[in-house]
């Protein structure tokens, strides 16, 4: 149990692919200037890794080492395309602004190497929970960088989720600033960039906190007999 739980933590804070590793930063910063397109690459991001470490894991035995990295790309990218070919044909809006960057998922260096670090390593439970608990983890950065930006840069949060969720979600857009004329460099890349720091900034800054408040073991002195 605890090591379920060590997973769940590593993939949501301790060692998150987008705070910690600092990996798939491309997609990251390009896509997040509204929660609704960080949201449909983060869905796309977990389903490659979910089904990518539970393949490789249940395949682990049978792919011969010298291989195991060909092998890995063929199988993300197998996923990728089926995955790219299903927001083709059902969130056809969302799969035009989100272009090359739904393929660009197999050159993800996060899946690789949850692929080669993780599932090619362990069984099937903990290899499903890992793609899960990194997914999770990358698209809540996707997530909560695109609010940041989408906010800064034209005062709504959830515009244009007809693209994910349908006509019907037309109203879903909130509009927190009445009358703004928007932030231009928040939806450009350099306010990618800034948004993140700051996101990367905070984490350190909680984590010291936490660091600080655990209680310190104490240190005992043993003294040794003199020689003689």
């Amino acid at each position: 149990m605890n090591a379920y739980k060590q997973i769940i933590v590593d993939g949501l804070w301790k060692n998150n692919p987008g705070l910690v590793q600092l990996l798939g930063l491309c997609p990251l910063l390009a896509v997040t200037n509204t929660v609704i397109n960080g949201l449909g690459l983060g869905l796309a991001t977990i389903l490659t890794l979910v089904a990518s470490n539970g393949i490789i894991s249940l395949l682990r035995n049978q792919i011969p080492d010298e291989a195991r990295l060909p092998v890995f790309v063929m199988i993300i990218a197998s996923i990728v395309t089926i995955i790219e070919l299903s927001m083709n044909a059902w969130f056809h809006e969302l799969y035009l602004i989100l272009g090359i960057f739904i393929p660009l998922i197999v050159t993800n260096c996060a899946i690789i190497g949850r692929a080669e670090a993780f599932a090619a390593r362990n069984s099937v439970g903990p290899a499903l929970l890992d793609g899960l608990m990194m997914g999770l983890g990358f698209a809540a950065v996707l997530i909560v960088l695109g609010a940041m930006r989408e906010l800064l840069g034209q005062g709504t949060l959830f515009s244009q989720a007809y693209l994910m969720f349908g006509e019907g979600s037309r109203g879903l857009t909130i509009t927190v600033i009445e009358d703004y004329r928007g932030f231009l460099m928040a939806l450009l890349p350099p306010g990618a960039f800034i948004g993140l720091g700051l996101i990367v900034a905070l984490k350190n800054s909680i984590d010291i906190r936490l660091a600080k408040r655990q209680p310190q073991a104490s240190v005992v002195e043993v003294e040794t007999p003199a020689a003689g």
